[in-house]
């Protein structure tokens, strides 16, 4: 009997142990736990979670340098998605290389390696199914370290930031948006509400069937955002509701218009009360994501990119973790907000295997 008490209180006390392990990690902002790691879980690739609300099991890397694309910001250490997002951004860099009239792309934020939480910019790109695609053509060189990280953000609008600049949007503008949302696996494609006039007004013939794809939202006039559907077989990823089948042209882009027309600042008359900012803790995402946070991480970052034919491509230049930690306002997190509104309650997510060796 005294044996069995003894038992009874080390399973009692182990219990205990792991529930406070818990508590204290969960003590601590997701984004926090997601944004410090520099190298992705070494499990099979896996979207777990919704786009605002997971993340990413065995990421795969889109290496910096490209035939059509470069890869900016390499601070942020966000250039990890699943092998479909990777590979259909370098499609499309080719692509539109090829047929739009780009010298290639600029690639901006898909994911970090294990997904999660961002420490600023994003409530979306938690999963490796969303990227930003710089409206700005990439240049004919190879941009040094230093020049990725300052990137001007070059709007394609008129200072009035209501209407598209005609003197900055161009023809291959168009056909590159065109393009991106004409791929199947492309479930929306973001851009600013003046774009989206731009566009209802003067795609034409079959082009037009793309429209609904192409939702506009808050601060997309320097980058527009590709968001993919779920690989299929991919269990643990909940999509996001179809866009409505009209174009989305009229009243509803006059709405969005009225949205984000510039308004006069306004000086309160009474002290404004700030709101503690609400962060998004690990206990919020998918069970499978603490698997993920608390897996073993591959080598190196060069097994983990991205290359069709199965080689192993080396990374020429050094990245490191983006580490700085800000306070968003709540405008700037309107500005930066690129998803639906809508979380689903998320099923059951599976817990993802080891990665296949490469």
């Amino acid at each position: 009997m005294i044996a069995f008490g003894f038992r009874l209180s080390t399973v009692i006390l182990s219990v205990l142990m792991l529930a406070s392990a818990a508590l204290a990690q969960d003590a601590v902002p997701a984004k926090q736990l997601f944004g410090k790691i520099t190298l992705p879980s070494k499990q099979r690739a896996m979207p777990l979670g919704f786009y605002a609300k997971g993340c990413l099991a065995g990421g795969i890397a889109i290496p910096v340098d490209g035939p059509a694309w470069q890869v900016i910001h390499l601070s942020r250490n966000r250039r990890w998605g699943t092998p479909e997002m990777i590979a259909l951004v370098e499609r499309l860099a080719r692509e539109s290389r090829a047929e739009d009239g780009w010298n290639g792309l600029m690639i901006g934020d898909i994911s970090q390696p294990r997904g999660g939480p961002m420490l600023s910019g994003h409530a979306s790109h938690q999963i490796g199914l969303d990227a930003d695609i710089w409206l700005t053509p990439m240049p004919s060189r190879t941009m040094t370290y230093e020049e990725r990280e300052v990137v001007p953000r070059a709007s394609v609008l008129k200072s009035s930031m209501m209407q598209v600049d005609n003197r900055k949007w161009t023809k291959a503008h168009q056909r590159l948006i065109v393009r991106a949302a004409r791929y199947p696996q492309v479930e929306r494609l973001f851009v600013h509400p003046a774009i989206k006039k731009k566009l209802c007004d003067t795609l034409e013939g079959s082009d037009r069937n793309v429209l609904n794809k192409i939702r506009p939202i808050y601060g997309h006039h320097y980058h527009f955002h590709i968001r993919m559907k779920c690989p299929p077989g991919s269990q643990g990823c909940e999509d996001q509701v179809d866009p409505p089948a009209d174009s989305g042209c009229g009243k509803q882009v006059a709405d969005w218009l009225a949205k984000v027309k510039p308004r006069p600042e306004v000086k309160p008359t009474k002290p404004v009360k700030v709101a503690k900012p609400r962060h998004m803790m690990l206990s919020a995402l998918p069970d499978a994501c603490a698997v993920v946070l608390k897996a073993p991480a591959v080598a190196n970052m060069a097994v983990a990119e991205y290359n069709p034919d199965g080689t192993i491509t080396q990374t020429q230049t050094a990245v490191t973790a983006y580490a700085a930690d800000t306070s968003a306002t709540s405008a700037q997190v309107a500005a930066g907000d690129d998803y639906s509104l809508f979380v689903p309650a998320l099923g059951s997510v599976p817990f993802p295997l080891v990665r296949p060796s490469m």
